[in-house]
């Protein structure tokens, strides 16, 4: 059947409408294109289509830069110029605030994007050890490995050692019982930390780590992470167990399973644009990670607080801390509950995918701070807290878009709230 696309949906997908009404969602389209399509799937308020024909192709439309492109779990948009990109993603950012936070934002979203290929300065692949090697992603809607040599949208380090990694796995000196390695690079891609999760034995784990060490000159320390309750647990480790990561002018140690922003060619910008031209006896940082904007706040405030729940990034934001830097190892709900009384000039969060949720934001909203700094990677969440700030009495001044994961949907937005 024919489908014209009438927009792109969160998650990838374009929108277009079965002949009864009903909505359908088609991977790899573009807004405004005419496509022959199979319906795949269909249930009761929706179907899954997959277009087996461009009739009509957007002028963004572009041949995709990687080989694994429409396979690979990983990329969503690499068939469309960066430029379709990026009004892509405001088009949905706008679309999420009206729709679910009821916010009808006319003004500009301001757009912050960079390099848009070999930008991943921490890249995660699957691993499959022994005789049977492979690495590499999980194919495009399953659990499926997809081997995979190269990904352009990690940096050229993270590429040579996945290189190195094919080499020796070829060469059965990657264990069974390895299932992911991840890489992490620092400011000039010269240094690498490596993450290894997995089972084996203590023998095991030591050899490969030094087989590791020896085949990736970037190398400057990696762990062995194995299963345990609460969740993996280093096990093993060789050389150094962090990163010093530049960013401006400020330097931060980056350890082993410790949070840090993953575009190399945004995270200045990001933390600048968070910090903004506020000030203040005292800002609070919430979800402070290594305390990359608790660090450049600093300079602006008397007194930052900083909260981070994570042992292994409240370490580094400990080691890191500027002298006005006060770090706290604990939830943010936990952290508001205790201090109700608090009066901070600002609030910057940056939670997790899953947002705030009610609890904590109703936390915030009582702290009755003049201006807070939401960052998210998830606009639906995002919209769903700022619902909640906004009938406390705040109003969002600033949208901002940054660009932190080109080439998939994902979608990274700051906005500016004040009373």
């Amino acid at each position: 059947m024919k489908l014209t696309i009438e927009k792109m949906i969160y998650g990838g997908d374009g929108l277009s409408r079965l002949p009864t009404g009903k909505a359908v969602f088609l991977p790899f389209v573009l807004p405004g294109e005419e496509v022959e399509a199979t319906v795949a799937e269909e249930k009761s308020g929706f179907a899954r289509a997959t277009a087996t024909e461009i009739l009509k192709p957007s002028a963004n439309r572009t041949v995709p830069a990687c080989p694994y492109f429409g396979t690979c779990g990983g990329c969503h948009y690499q068939h469309v110029d960066y430029f379709g990109q990026l009004e892509i993603k405001r088009s949905v950012l706008r679309e999420t605030l009206r729709r679910t936070a009821k916010l009808d934002w006319q003004t500009e979203i301001v757009t912050h994007a960079a390099e848009p290929w070999n930008y991943r300065n921490r890249t995660r692949i699957k691993v499959r050890g022994g005789a049977d090697f492979s690495v590499g992603y999980y194919r495009l809607a399953s659990h499926d490995l997809l081997a995979v040599e190269q990904c352009p949208i990690s940096s050229p380090a993270i590429n040579r050692a996945l290189a190195q990694l094919w080499q020796m796995g070829k060469a059965q000196h990657v264990p069974e019982g390895v299932e992911e390695i991840e890489f992490f690079a620092n400011h000039d891609d010269s240094r690498l930390l490596v993450e290894i999760f997995g089972k084996a034995d203590a023998p095991i784990r030591w050899r490969f780590l030094k087989d590791l060490q020896a085949a990736i000159p970037e190398l400057h320390g990696a762990g062995f992470f194995s299963p345990a309750s609460g969740g993996p647990k280093l096990t093993e480790k060789i050389g150094e167990t962090f990163l010093v990561y530049k960013a401006g002018e400020k330097s931060f140690r980056v350890s082993l399973g410790s949070f840090f922003q993953t575009n190399r060619h945004l995270i200045g910008d990001l933390a600048i644009t968070v910090a903004g031209d506020s000030h203040g006896k005292m800002a609070l940082d919430l979800y402070a990670g290594a305390g990359l904007f608790a660090s450049h706040l600093a300079a602006s405030f008397e007194r930052v607080v900083a909260v981070e729940a994570s042992p292994e990034s409240a370490g580094d934001l400990e080691t890191n801390a500027e002298k006005n830097v006060s770090g706290v190892q604990s939830t943010a709900e936990q952290f508001l509950k205790k201090s109700a009384k608090l009066r901070p000039d600002l609030v910057v969060i940056d939670p997790p995918r899953a947002g705030l949720g009610d609890r904590v934001t109703k936390l915030l909203a009582a702290l009755q701070a003049p201006e807070i700094v939401y960052l998210s990677c998830d606009p639906a969440t995002l919209s769903r807290d700022l619902v909640v700030l906004v009938q406390s009495g705040y109003r969002v001044e600033e949208v901002h878009l940054f660009d932190l994961f080109p080439q998939t949907f994902h979608v990274e937005s700051m906005v500016r709230l004040a009373r």
